[in-house]
């Protein structure tokens, strides 16, 4: 667990980005899995959702996308899909885990836990195609 409650959150796609952008957490965001209140949640909600918008370009710039499915303020679960060219390559899983599960983690001190999946409903071949990123599938 981290001292500070809040972490500055830069963008990790351009040099030539603004200033970092801070997420202010909270204190009270410490106490994982107790029932919070209505300005809490809502201080959550704003930090998540403007965590995600820093990452989002990242995915973006490589044909996909990042979407939450459900979160759970008072316990800290967070579950997002990754989609568009995603379903098509091999590192998503590694995008995941490494990218959004750590961010999140890190900077989001009431995140307990990130689960995550690939939106394979994409034909294979479409969502190759989406790919302009580090990482684009050959297809011979």
């Amino acid at each position: 667990m981290h001292d500070d409650a809040a972490r500055p959150v830069t963008p990790a796609a351009s040099a030539s980005s603004a200033a970092p952008v801070a997420v202010d957490v909270g204190i009270s965001a410490r106490s994982h899995g107790a029932v919070i209140d209505d300005a809490e949640r809502d201080h959550r909600k704003a930090a998540l959702d403007g965590l995600l918008e820093l990452m989002r370009p990242a995915v973006q710039a490589d044909g996909g996308d990042i979407a939450v499915v459900d979160v759970d303020y008072d316990t800290g679960v967070v579950e997002v899909q990754l989609q568009g060219a995603c379903g098509s390559c091999a590192i998503s899983a590694v995008t995941l885990q490494g990218g959004v599960e750590r961010l999140l983690k890190e900077r989001l001190a009431w995140v307990t836990e990130v689960r995550g999946d690939v939106d394979e409903s994409v034909n294979p071949f479409e969502s190759a195609a989406m790919g302009r990123g580090g990482y684009v599938p050959r297809w011979e």
